[in-house]
């Protein structure tokens, strides 16, 4: 019994050691594991899976997504819903962009941030250096609510859950909140956006920066020139270098 004790213990460390390199799954042999008794020791251990079709990140994102795809919580919503729409991007980014809630383009498309102020998102993300899937775009909703009108106090409160899961899947090192809806939603003030913006805040431990909305921007251009200064702020908190323009 000491033997199979050193061996599982030996095993742990070399996991342990495995993930710390980055590593995320292993390949077992299904024969190899026909062969063992495992006695209180399950063949996955220290946060390192199987090849089972992704990922257990992944694999947690798909299992929300679909929870999220049932959801009816609002009735209103869910009746009125073309499709939901959950998030996009890289499951484990270092950058996490949060926004209000889905109009027309996302409502169709059952995609976050492509009409004509995902977009310019978009261009900001280029700008900032990145991909558009390097980074995670979020909502605070996931449904569209009638006439893109702002979201009611209890849609917020049954969604938020699904948000911070996300957060807490993803864990990215900073987060950009999108507007008033967003700031307000996630650090619970009534503080306006344009006070708030250019100031670091934190939530559940993530450094997060309030800044215009894409929409907001479409209307008025010359806010652009803020929100990129936010912008580089948030890439000197990354330890980046904002690319010159």
């Amino acid at each position: 019994m000491s033997n199979l004790r050193e061996i599982i213990d030996d095993t742990l460390a070399n996991l342990d050691e495995m993930k710390r390199a980055g590593v995320t799954h292993v390949e077992v042999a299904r024969e190899t594991l026909a062969g063992l008794s495992w006695t209180g020791v399950p063949p996955v251990a220290a946060g390192i899976s199987q090849k089972t079709g992704g990922t257990p990140l992944q694999q947690d994102l798909s299992s929300l997504q679909a929870q999220v795809k049932s959801c009816v919580k609002c009735s209103e919503l869910s009746r009125c819903r073309t499709n939901t729409v959950f998030g996009a991007g890289n499951p484990r980014a270092e950058l996490m962009f949060i926004g209000e809630a889905p109009g027309a383009d996302e409502d169709e498309q059952g995609e976050p941030f492509v009409g004509r102020a995902g977009q310019l998102l978009t261009k900001i993300i280029e700008a900032m250096g990145f991909r558009r899937e390097d980074v995670y775009i979020a909502n605070v909703l996931k449904c569209r609510p009638p006439e893109n009108r702002v979201p009611e106090p209890t849609e917020v409160a049954n969604c938020k859950p699904y948000l911070l899961a996300q957060i807490d899947a993803i864990q990215p090192k900073v987060m950009v909140a999108l507007g008033a809806t967003a700031v307000r939603s996630l650090l619970d003030v009534q503080i306006g956006i344009t006070k708030m913006r250019g100031n670091w805040y934190t939530f559940h431990n993530i450094p997060i920066m309030p800044t215009f909305h894409p929409a907001y921007l479409l209307r008025n251009p010359p806010a652009k020139k803020e929100v990129w200064d936010d912008m580089k702020t948030v890439l000197a908190k990354l330890g980046r270098e904002a690319p010159r323009r």
